[in-house]
C-alpha cells in the first residue's frame, strides 16, 4: 500500500505553514512534504514533525529568488558558487528534520546549450557527493513546460540517462506522475521502465493538478501498479485541492494512517 506524504506548500493552505504539520496528522497522513522551508528555524520545522509523529518525506534545495521567477540554478553556470552555498543552507533542516532525499532544481536553462548541460552535470554531481556522508539522496525531477516555460529538465529521458551515467548511489530520479503525464504520456510504461531509478513520487490529476480522483489518470490502478512494482518509497501529494483540503481528501481514506 503506497505511503502517502502530504505536501504542505499546496495542502493545508487554509492555516499557517507550521500548522500544517498538525493538520496533516490529523487528516492521518504519517508523512510530508513540502517546497521550502526557509522562511522558519531548522529547529521548530524538526519540532513540528516530531511533535506530530511525522516522517519528512522530501524537500527542495534552495532555489535562488523564487518570487522573481527563479526555479533554481544547477544549470546556471555562472551560479555555481551560490549552488555550493545553497547545499549548506539546506544542511540544518535536513538534519532537523530527518529528511533523506532532497530535490535538486535545475533552473531556467537551454538544454540546447553545452554549457548548461555541463553546468548541470557538475551540480549534480557536487550536490550528490555532499550529501552523500549524510545518508541523503538527491532527486532530479523533470517539470512540464505548460506549468514552468523554460525549465532546463523537461525530459525524463534525460533525466534517466544523466543518471544512469553518472552512476552515483545517492542520484535518483523524483516521477512526477503528473509531470510525466504532460510531457509525455504512457505513463504506466515509463514507471515500470525507471523504477530502479525513482526515489520520489508525486501526485495530481490531469490536466487540473487537482486531487487524484478524477480526469485523466486512473489513480486507483496505478496505485496498485506502484505495489506491483514492489515501490517503497514516499507518494508526494502535490496538487491543488478543488477547495477546503479535507473535503477533498475521500480518495486518501483507504490509505490513512498507514505508516512509513
Amino acid at each position: 500500500m503506497p505511503r502517502f506524504a502530504a505536501n504542505l506548500s499546496m495542502m493545508f493552505t487554509e492555516v499557517p505553514f507550521l500548522d500544517r504539520f498538525d493538520a496533516a496528522a490529523q487528516a492521518g497522513f504519517t508523512a510530508v512534504e513540502f517546497l521550502f522551508p526557509y522562511e522558519h528555524p531548522a529547529e521548530t520545522v524538526g519540532e513540528r514533525l516530531k511533535r506530530n509523529g511525522l516522517t519528512q518525506a522530501l524537500f527542495n534545495l534552495p532555489p535562488g529568488d523564487w518570487n522573481a521567477g527563479e526555479k533554481g540554478f544547477a544549470a546556471l553556470p555562472a551560479r555555481f558558487n551560490e549552488l555550493k552555498a545553497s547545499l549548506e543552507t539546506a544542511l540544518p533542516y535536513a538534519k532537523a528534520t530527518g529528511v533523506k532525499r532532497l530535490h535538486l532544481m535545475a533552473g531556467i536553462a537551454n538544454r540546447g546549450e553545452r554549457v548548461a548541460i555541463e553546468a548541470f552535470y557538475k551540480s549534480v554531481t557536487w550536490a550528490a557527493e555532499f550529501f552523500a556522508p549524510h545518508g541523503i539522496d538527491i532527486v532530479l525531477e523533470p517539470i512540464n513546460a505548460r506549468n514552468v516555460p523554460g525549465y532546463f529538465l523537461n525530459d525524463f529521458g534525460f533525466a534517466r540517462d544523466l543518471i544512469q551515467e553518472l552512476r552515483l548511489p545517492n542520484l535518483k530520479l523524483q516521477f512526477d506522475i503528473y509531470h510525466c503525464g504532460i510531457i509525455h504520456g504512457d505513463v504506466t510504461m515509463r514507471l515500470r521502465e525507471m523504477m530502479p531509478i525513482i526515489g520520489h513520487i508525486q501526485i495530481a490529476s490531469i490536466p487540473s493538478r487537482n486531487e487524484p480522483d478524477g480526469e485523466e489518470l486512473n489513480y486507483p490502478f496505478l496505485f496498485e501498479e506502484l505495489d506491483r512494482l514492489g515501490y517503497a518509497g514516499f507518494v508526494g501529494c502535490e496538487y491543488n485541492p478543488r477547495g477546503k483540503t479535507t473535503d477533498g481528501l475521500a480518495w486518501f481514506k483507504p490509505y490513512a494512517g498507514v505508516k512509513p
